[in-house]
């Protein structure tokens, strides 16, 4: 049995329909926090069960019979160390064989702040002595593919990223890859997965696509991070939301979200998913 955590969240859903095409829907377990909200997932046959990362008893019947577990992480910023932390010593208690942890590109060297929770992650599962596989995943693309329309409306596209070269993926790139882990015959306890897209770009490079694709001048502007920020909760992001993201541009600009070593397409077997296309896909 493999168990998903947070499948009612994007990424989840995507690794949940990977999954399907590679085991059957019944060894599959949608861990999520409200299952009735999860019903398309127990239309596909997988079962659904109730799993708080803040609520160690609905971890522990989660999690019965479990063999692998994904741990994806989870979205609370400032909660999320104490909550895999639950999930980690749920997993411990069903002696599972297998933790994959979806983590952050060079979590370990990274300049992003966003790292510390994920690093402290790493070490829970390092401690708890379950083996475990580290999924770091890069950027996704569609985190700045939300603000396309909005720079068009706004005849710029802004950030704090400066010419840092910026090596995202699809979701659904990193959600095969991590299905393909699950599911893999090949030993996967203690590897380590720098996970990132083929063709990095700058976010210059993504306002001339943007330009291109809208017949419209975009152009990138460069902000400092208080006045990203600033920008981001005027458009009506919550703070916390807002400090991360303009944090992480500014880890771009010093090389945070940049990686040249292909090991997510050499893991799904194909290129991922180009930026121009899902540029493109917008304005179709």
């Amino acid at each position: 049995m493999i168990v998903v955590t947070g499948a009612s969240g994007q990424l989840g859903h995507q690794v949940i329909k990977h999954l399907i095409g590679k085991i059957d829907s019944s060894q599959i377990i949608a861990a999520v926090r409200t299952p009735e909200k999860a019903s398309d997932l127990s239309a596909l046959g997988v079962q659904v069960r109730e799993a708080d990362y803040s609520k160690p008893d609905t971890l522990k019947t989660a999690f019965e019979g479990a063999d692998k577990i994904l741990l994806i992480s989870s979205s609370e910023l400032g909660q999320r160390v104490e909550q895999h932390r639950n999930v980690i010593e749920a997993a411990k208690n069903e002696g599972v064989s297998l933790i994959a942890y979806t983590s952050l590109l060079h979590a370990d060297t990274s300049p992003l702040g966003l790292a510390g929770e994920h690093i402290e992650t790493e070490k829970e599962l390092t401690q708890s002595g379950i083996p475990f596989v580290l999924l770091r995943n890069g950027w996704y693309t569609e985190n700045y593919l939300a603000s396309v329309m909005p720079s068009i409306e706004h005849g710029a596209f802004i950030g704090s990223a400066g010419a840092g070269q910026i090596s995202s993926a699809a979701r659904d790139d990193y959600a095969e890859a991590a299905a393909l882990v699950m599911t893999s015959e090949e030993p996967q306890a203690g590897k380590v997965y720098e996970l990132a897209g083929d063709e990095p770009y700058t976010l210059s490079d993504l306002a001339a696509l943007i330009s291109q694709e809208s017949n419209n001048e975009i152009p990138y502007v460069n902000l400092p991070e208080n006045e990203f920020k600033e920008a981001l909760v005027g458009a009506g992001l919550p703070d916390p939301l807002a400090a991360l993201l303009s944090n992480s541009d500014v880890g771009a600009s010093k090389g945070g979200l940049f990686d040249d070593q292909g090991e997510l397409s050499a893991l799904i077997g194909r290129p991922t998913t180009k930026l121009s296309e899902m540029v493109k896909t917008i304005f179709e």
